[in-house]
């Protein structure tokens, strides 16, 4: 036989043995899309749980930024640092709310945006560990603040390390979520944060009727559980299978992605998963994708960057500051007693809690784009229902409205985290490029953090009686933006469940357009990854829209 028979016979069987290969890839992305939750939970438990514990950080932001508001409406607090009004009680001004309001924002913009690079140069393990540290520390600087302004400050530092932990949480679930348990697991992260604003209700709650120090120090002091939590737990955490891959370390990847896995999962599962990552590294690397803040504004990384931002943004826009954050203020505008509207407030984010249980029912049967429209236009007709019930000029002598205001705000709770609320994480960590999504979330997050600075400004003038008043007629102003966040996801929200990550890569690549995501099929476009690199690289030449 001659040399170039052989050599022909050679690349005919490597050829077959790639097709094969691909073939087997594809066929477990099939499997592991058609599996059940359940099913998928037992194979890969250990996702769920460390998961978990990198969402334990997101539960501590959440505590935070709810304890604060929630104390404008605690009496103790009042009496320490507010100001004495005509009528004997006391009142936090609004330039103080605002300021108390706005430290966590602040803080979570730079920190959100520096911790994209340790992220990327040392890995979540190490990143996530010092962050908790420093919480430990800055702790006790409000647990001791002397002041508003010595509190405002820890608010403010502490907030830096409160954005890298809203960051790290779902950043890690998107990347090492099996694809069934994807979207519930970096939901979680919304769960987390419905934990914390539950606890710190719970807590005000608590201490609503004591009359000491001790009703705002032990809510801040109870923050400490949860880093010392963590820190012992981190070592036994495994890492990024992305991450690793990304930084040469293949071998570790393997053993990340088999720690993660049940015993029943065979090890070539584990290297067909592992050859998933790394197709998708490769793939993004034949993109030219980089891993700088500028690109996450260049090409179809642009249009990424875009869904992820607003539908954060929405977060702000669509009533979570009014209708959450400053529900305990609210409630006791609407004429509740103090103690009243702690209970309610505690009723909202109890309420919260279980509609975000249940989120995972609905991902599953559910896709992620009517989901979101359904909950946000849900959401949106409420806030203007409960500016129209504040019009009557006899408002406070009519119970019946309030009480009817304070029915809806706890429907709205269950409508925006059955929905947007935790849709939002699942997008964010489905969304960006493997390469460009911590720096994408980063950006998203501080973006985010400047309109809830905004609303945090604003919002204290509109409640407060001394300045514009308006109690529920603050419906309408949200209502409003809300409903542009609702026309802007009709026509740019696109459809990614059941959707691998190198899929996503090839819809933004190739510009499919929103109302096709959910039914375009990329099999064809899939095969150049299982070609060797030289090949790959001449196809994407000769087919720029690959």
């Amino acid at each position: 036989m001659s040399d170039s028979s052989l050599a022909k016979d050679k690349s005919q069987i490597d050829e077959f043995e790639l097709e094969v290969a691909n073939h087997d890839l594809q066929n477990l992305l099939t499997v592991e899309k058609e599996i059940g939750v359940l099913e998928a939970i037992k194979l890969y438990p250990k996702e769920v749980f460390w998961c978990g514990v990198f969402c334990l950080g997101v539960v501590m932001a959440g505590y935070d930024g709810q304890i604060i508001s929630a104390f404008y409406g605690l009496p103790a607090f009042q009496k320490r640092f507010g100001v004495q009004l005509d009528d004997g009680t006391y009142q936090i001004t609004a330039p103080w709310q605002t300021a108390l309001g706005m430290g966590s924002p602040i803080g979570q913009i730079i920190g959100t945006l520096c911790v994209a690079w340790p992220l990327e140069w040392y890995g979540r393990k190490i990143t996530y560990a010092f962050v908790n540290v420093g919480c430990i520390g800055l702790i006790f600087m409000q647990f001791f603040a002397p002041s508003l302004g010595v509190l405002t400050a820890g608010e403010i530092l502490a907030g830096i390390l409160w954005g890298c932990l809203v960051l790290i949480g779902p950043l890690y679930a998107s990347e090492v979520a099996q694809i069934k348990l994807r979207g519930i697991l970096t939901a979680m992260t919304n769960l987390s944060f419905v934990i914390g604003q539950f606890v710190a209700n719970g807590v005000s709650d608590g201490f609503s009727t004591n009359a000491t120090e001790w009703a705002y120090k032990v809510p801040f002091a109870i923050q400490w559980a949860w880093p010392l939590i963590i820190l012992a737990m981190l070592p036994f955490a495994p890492e990024s299978p992305y991450w690793l891959v990304r930084h040469q370390k293949i071998d570790e990847a393997r053993k990340a992605i088999r720690q993660i896995a049940s015993k029943s999962v065979s090890d070539e599962i584990i290297e067909k998963r592992l050859q998933i990552v790394i197709d998708t590294d490769r793939l993004e690397q034949e993109m030219e994708q980089t891993t700088s803040y500028k690109d996450i504004f260049k090409g179809s990384n642009l249009r990424r960057t875009e869904i992820c931002t607003v539908v954060y943004v929405v977060q702000v826009m669509c009533g979570v500051p009014f209708a959450m954050n400053y529900s305990t203020y609210f409630f006791e505008l609407a004429g509740f007693n103090p103690s009243r509207a702690f209970d309610l407030s505690l009723g909202s984010t109890a309420i919260g809690f279980s509609a975000t249980c249940f989120t995972g029912l609905s991902l599953t049967y559910i896709g992620r784009r009517p989901l979101y429209l359904w909950g946000l236009g849900f959401t949106t007709t409420l806030l203007w229902i409960i500016g129209f019930l504040d019009i009557p000029k006899n408002y406070l002598s009519r119970p019946a409205l309030s009480n009817t205001q304070a029915a809806l705000m706890l429907i709205w709770s269950f409508g925006y985290q059955l929905t947007a609320g935790p849709l939002c994480f699942v997008l964010n960590g489905e969304i960006p490029s493997t390469k460009l999504r911590s720096k994408t979330i980063a950006f998203a997050t501080a973006v985010q953090a400047m309109f809830f600075i905004a609303a945090t400004v604003a919002l204290p003038y509109m409640l407060n009686p001394e300045n514009g008043n308006l109690r529920g007629k603050t419906g309408f102003v949200f209502g409003a933006f809300s409903l542009l966040c609702f026309i802007w996801s009709f026509f740019r929200l696109p459809e990614t469940k059941n959707r691998s990550f190198e899929e996503l890569d090839i819809l933004f690549h190739k510009r499919v357009p929103t109302r096709q995501f959910a039914t375009y099929d990329v099999t064809s476009d899939l095969q150049i990854t299982g070609l060797p690199d030289e090949e790959k690289s001449n196809v994407v030449e000769e087919n720029p829209s690959l």
